[in-house]
């Protein structure tokens, strides 16, 4: 934006930087951070006024996707700027089938992190969603070619209806054990890490065993395996706008797949409950909307507001879709010479979630790209 090109951005207030600090000010001098005043500041001065926030993170994101597959380059830039206007000013793309690279060249889109295609088996994902490997056995090889292509993370789907049982399909795990493993150690020799679409419980032992870095959903997982998910540092999605729609699922199913349906049922009515416990097991909790398939963009509000219905923190909360995402991702915070990524509003969102809705500023790159409704000077 051309009216921030030169000037000093001073915004003052109270201005979050991690769990334990906060200062009152913060510069922007060519897109960069200043915790102190600086020494020449002219006339040419913008104020900003509210509670900061580093830009939220949504960690489970699909730009370029929609119900039927890859969208056009205009759709997609659509899609990335409603995330942006939403305050998310960094995403992990958790599987697209469109090329979204040219996203990265655009100064005015929110940071992408591209986890190349879902990896999955032929007939046991959504359709015009993923690769669909043909052999199991090809899947570390896969892998280690999606790996190099992205930008240090692979997406794998773990479980999905098998429709060949009939009237008894169900979900199941897609991969055995052995290559499953062999992949994750592929990704991981290639410097990925590796998340993976979970819903069944039958599927989480084979990712523990396996050695992976996330898992999405998490629907499935059993209390008497949170701990050990804790301790070996596995974060978890809950995705809830996504699980919230379970039940929906289960209607559609009903009659022709009756076990799959009853599952899907069971896990939509204890979707809170299955949060609150793995927030109590100490997993670390990722926010992500699992927007592009059938949610629209720009939801980060309503995920959040349903981790807190959920009954988790909201302080914790705000964190996990702001500086805590941000460092997961490998994404510094709002330090001395950062890149002056952050979000204004005008009370604390840490106080009340529902101010995560309302952004009167959203600054990516030092450059006040939405809102404003908060400038003096």
């Amino acid at each position: 934006m051309s009216a921030l090109e030169g000037p000093t951005l001073h915004v003052k207030g109270h201005v979050v930087l991690s769990d334990d600090r906060e200062v009152g000010d913060l510069w922007v001098k060519d897109g960069r951070v200043s915790l102190t005043r600086p020494s020449a500041q002219g006339t040419n001065m913008v104020d900003l006024e509210g509670w900061v926030l580093p830009g939220l993170v949504d960690v489970h994101c699909h730009v370029g996707l929609d119900a039927d597959g890859p969208v056009d380059a205009a759709t997609a830039e659509a899609q990335a700027v409603r995330d942006r206007d939403a305050g998310v000013l960094l995403v992990r793309d958790a599987g697209s089938p469109a090329d979204t690279r040219w996203i990265q060249d655009r100064a005015d889109l929110p940071r992408l992190v591209r986890s190349g295609r879902h990896l999955a088996r032929p007939r046991r994902y959504l359709r015009n969603y993923g690769l669909e490997l043909e052999d199991v056995a090809t899947l570390p090889e896969v892998v280690r070619r999606e790996a190099a292509a992205g930008d240090g993370w692979v997406k794998l789907v773990g479980d999905w209806i098998d429709r060949s049982d009939g009237a008894d399909s169900d979900l199941a795990p897609l991969w055995p054990q052995d290559v499953l493993t062999e992949a994750v150690a592929a990704a991981h020799a290639e410097a990925a890490r590796v998340t993976v679409h979970a819903f069944s419980d039958e599927v989480i032992p084979s990712l523990i065993a396996a050695g992976v870095d996330c898992i999405e959903h998490g629907t499935g997982i059993a209390t008497d395996l949170m701990y050990e998910i804790s301790e070996r540092g596995i974060a978890v999605t809950p995705t809830l706008l996504q699980v919230g729609q379970f039940e929906a699922i289960a209607r559609q199913a009903d009659g022709k797949y009756p076990r799959f349906a009853a599952r899907m049922r069971a896990l939509h009515e204890r979707r809170h409950e299955q949060v609150r416990e793995l927030y109590d097991a100490g997993i670390q909790l990722l926010v992500g909307t699992d927007a592009g398939g059938t949610i629209e963009h720009g939801r980060i509000a309503d995920e959040c507001a349903e981790l807190v219905a959920a009954g988790l923190p909201a302080r914790d909360v705000v964190a996990a879709a702001s500086w805590q995402g941000r460092e997961f991702l490998g994404y510094g915070s709002l330090v001395e010479g950062a890149s002056a990524d952050f979000v204004v509003y005008a009370e604390d969102p840490r106080e009340n979630v529902e101010v995560l809705r309302h952004p009167t500023a959203v600054v990516l790159r030092g450059e006040l790209v939405a809102g404003a409704s908060l400038v003096t000077g």
